[in-house]
C-alpha cells in the first residue's frame, strides 16, 4: 500500500472516530416475486436544488457531492439493506463530516444476462435512456430528504417510493425518421433479443424525387436522446430565457443553438445543396451509452451489427447508393475515436473519415496514461514524491480532475465496469474478458496499477495508431487518403497527445498514407477543424462542414457510371 493512501486512510479514520458511526438503510421496492440485483447508490450534499441524484457529474468532481454504491445481489423485494460501510468517493459513507445535508438514493437496477459464450453477468439494461442511471426508466429512487448527519444524528431511514417513468420517443418529421430493428448478430451474442436504431436525415426533396438514391453520411457520437443533433425545423423560439454555458462561457448559448439549428435546416432544404442520407445510430448497450461501434470481446460484435445489419436496411428503406465510395462517416469525442475505427476495421466500406478530437487513438498517451511504459494510472513515481496525473483542464490549463477521482467515482456508481461511465467502457470495449464474464481491467481501479498483459491486448486490438501501421501493407490500398485528423492543442481531456503520436507514426508510413492532420491553435474539446469559428458554434456544423472536401473526394474517386446525378437537383 502506497504511503499516500495509507495517510488517506488514516485520515479517514480519524474523521470517522470524531462523526461516530453512521448507519444508513434503504427499502427496496416492494412488488413482485423476482430477487433484486443491482448498485446502491446513495447521494449527501450540501445542496438542495437540484435533487441530488442529478448533481452527479463524473467529468466534474468539483461539482459532485458525496456519492456512496453498494452492490445487492438476490435481495428480496421490500427488504432493508443496511449501508453502513458503504464504499465512498471522496470518503467512505462511515468518514462523512458531520453537517446538514440533502440525502436521495436510487436503485440502478440489473438483469442477468447469458451470454452464447458461456458467461452469466449482471449488468443495468438500457431502457431507452442512454445508459444513465439516475435517469434509467424503472430504476427506483427516495424522495430527497434534507437532514443533519453526524455523531447526533447517527441513522437515516429511506424508502424507494419514486419510480423514474419512460422516456418519451423524440417525435418523426417529414425530415426526421426514426429506424429501430433486431440484431440477429447481437441477440444471438447477448443470449436475449438485442436492438439497434438510428434516426435518419432524410434530404430535402425526398418524396418528391422517388428515382433519386443518395450518398450516406455516419455521424458517429453518444446516445443520440433529441435525434438529429443541431436540428430546428421551426424558427428560434424569441422568449427563450436566455442561459450560461460554462462550458464555453457564452451566454445565452441556448439562443445560439437555436439560431443555428434552424440555419442548418435552412440550409439544408435550400437550393443548391448536396441531397444525402445522414444517420446518427442508437447502440447503447448494457455498459455505456454507445458500442464504440467495434466488435469486442464484452460487448459483442457491434461493429459487424451497424455495418451489416443496420446501415444497409436504412439504404434499403431510404434508397441509398450503397457503395463504398457513397459512404463518408464523422464525429467528435467518442464519435471521432468511432469514426477512424469504423473506417479502418470496414476500409473498404467508407470512401473518407473526419476524426474530431478523438478519444486516445494511441495508447501511449491513454489521455495523460502511456499504457505500455506507466507503472500507474494515477500517479507518476518520483524519489521522493508521486505526483497526480490530470484528466481534465480548464480552458486556463488548470487541473479539474485527476485520474484517481475519476476512476474512483465510477468505482462507487458501480464495480465490474458496471459504472456507465468513461474509463470503465473503455476498459469494456477494448479488453479481454476476466475470468467472471466481466471486463479485465487494465488497471486496479483503486490503486491504479497497471496490468501490462491487458495493455497488449489493448494494443493488439484497438490502439488504432498500431493497427494501422501494423497492418499498412493490406489497409494501404484500401485506406490511402481517407483519414482526416483533427484536435485542439489545448484539449481539456489531453487528447491532443495521441495524436501527436499518431501523426508522427501515420507520416513514415510507405506508401504515403494521404491523410491529414490539423491542430486548432488554443482549442480546447472538442476542436473539428474549423479554424474561423470557436468550438460552441463548429459543433454544431458537423452535418455540413466537411462537405467540401467529401464532394471532392467523390469526384475523385466514384466508379466510372456511378451516379453523380440524381441526388443533385
Amino acid at each position: 500500500m502506497s504511503l499516500r493512501r495509507t495517510i488517506a486512510l488514516l485520515a479517514a479514520a480519524t474523521i470517522a472516530g470524531r462523526a461516530s458511526a453512521m448507519e444508513v438503510t434503504v427499502t427496496l421496492p416492494d412488488g413482485g416475486q423476482a430477487p433484486l440485483d443491482g448498485r446502491m447508490i446513495l447521494i449527501a450534499s450540501p445542496r438542495i436544488d437540484p435533487e441530488p441524484r442529478l448533481q452527479v457529474e463524473l467529468e466534474a468532481p468539483l461539482r459532485t457531492p458525496f456519492i456512496f454504491g453498494q452492490t445487492v445481489e438476490d435481495a428480496k423485494p421490500g427488504a432493508v439493506v443496511a449501508l453502513t460501510s458503504t464504499y465512498g468517493w471522496p470518503v467512505p459513507l462511515a468518514a462523512l463530516p458531520a453537517g446538514d445535508y440533502t440525502v436521495q438514493a436510487v436503485f440502478n437496477r440489473y438483469e442477468t444476462f447469458r451470454r452464447a459464450d458461456g458467461s452469466v453477468v449482471k449488468l443495468p439494461p438500457d431502457m431507452g435512456e442512454g445508459q444513465h442511471w439516475n435517469e434509467k426508466p424503472g430504476n427506483a429512487y427516495s424522495r430527497p430528504v434534507r437532514v443533519h448527519l453526524g455523531p447526533d444524528a447517527p441513522r437515516l431511514a429511506l424508502t424507494l417510493d419514486q419510480v423514474i417513468p419512460p422516456v418519451k420517443p423524440v417525435p418523426e418529421t417529414p425530415f426526421v425518421r426514426h429506424v429501430r430493428i433486431r440484431s440477429e448478430l447481437l441477440s444471438r451474442f447477448w443470449g436475449r433479443p438485442m436492438y439497434l436504431g438510428a434516426y435518419v436525415l432524410l434530404p430535402a426533396g425526398f418524396a418528391e424525387h422517388p428515382n433519386a438514391r443518395f450518398p450516406l453520411m455516419v455521424n458517429h457520437g453518444h446516445f443520440p436522446a433529441d435525434g438529429i443533433g443541431a436540428w430546428r425545423e421551426t424558427p428560434p423560439d424569441p422568449d427563450l430565457k436566455p442561459d450560461y454555458s460554462e462550458r464555453f462561457h457564452l451566454a445565452g448559448y441556448n439562443r445560439i443553438q437555436q439560431a443555428e439549428s434552424y440555419a442548418n435546416f435552412k440550409r439544408w432544404t435550400g437550393p443548391g445543396f448536396p441531397r444525402f442520407l445522414v444517420v446518427s445510430i442508437e447502440h447503447a448497450n448494457p455498459y455505456y451509452d454507445d458500442s464504440y461501434a467495434v466488435n469486442s470481446a464484452n460487448l459483442g460484435p457491434y461493429g459487424d451489427a451497424i455495418n451489416q445489419e443496420l446501415i444497409p436496411e436504412i439504404e434499403r428503406r431510404f434508397r441509398g447508393i450503397g457503395q463504398g465510395w457513397a459512404r463518408f462517416t464523422y464525429g467528435g469525442s467518442t464519435g471521432g475515436w468511432e469514426a477512424m475505427a469504423t473506417q479502418v476495421f470496414y476500409p473498404e466500406m467508407y470512401n473518407g473519415a473526419f476524426v474530431a478530437c478523438p478519444d486516445p487513438i494511441d495508447f501511449r498517451a491513454y489521455t495523460t496514461i502511456n499504457l505500455y511504459s506507466d507503472k500507474n494510472a494515477f500517479a507518476e513515481q518520483g524519489t521522493a514524491v508521486a505526483i497526480e496525473r490530470p484528466a481534465m483542464r480548464d480552458y486556463l490549463g488548470q487541473t479539474l480532475a485527476t485520474q484517481r477521482d475519476e476512476n474512483h467515482m465510477e468505482l462507487v456508481l458501480g464495480d465490474r465496469s458496471r459504472s456507465g461511465g468513461q474509463y470503465d467502457i473503455w476498459q469494456a470495449v477494448f479488453g479481454p474478458q476476466g475470468r467472471d464474464g466481466y471486463p479485465q481491467p487494465i488497471f486496479d481501479k483503486e490503486t491504479g496499477a497497471i496490468d501490462p498483459a491487458v495493455a497488449a491486448y489493448w494494443r493488439d486490438h484497438f490502439d488504432l495508431t498500431h493497427v494501422v501501421e501494423r497492418d499498412w501493407p493490406r489497409l494501404a490500398p484500401k485506406l490511402t487518403g481517407k483519414l482526416h485528423i483533427y484536435v485542439g492543442s489545448a484539449d481539456s481531456y489531453f487528447l491532443t497527445d495521441a495524436v501527436y503520436y499518431a501523426q508522427d507514426t501515420l507520416e513514415s508510413l510507405k506508401p504515403a498514407w494521404g491523410g491529414e492532420v490539423d491542430y486548432g491553435e488554443r482549442a480546447e474539446h472538442c476542436w473539428n477543424g474549423d479554424h474561423d469559428l470557436a468550438n460552441a458554434y463548429s459543433r454544431l456544423h458537423y452535418d455540413w462542414m466537411y462537405l467540401p472536401k467529401i464532394m471532392a473526394r467523390i469526384s475523385a474517386t466514384a466508379p466510372k457510371g456511378a451516379d453523380l446525378t440524381s441526388w443533385r437537383y
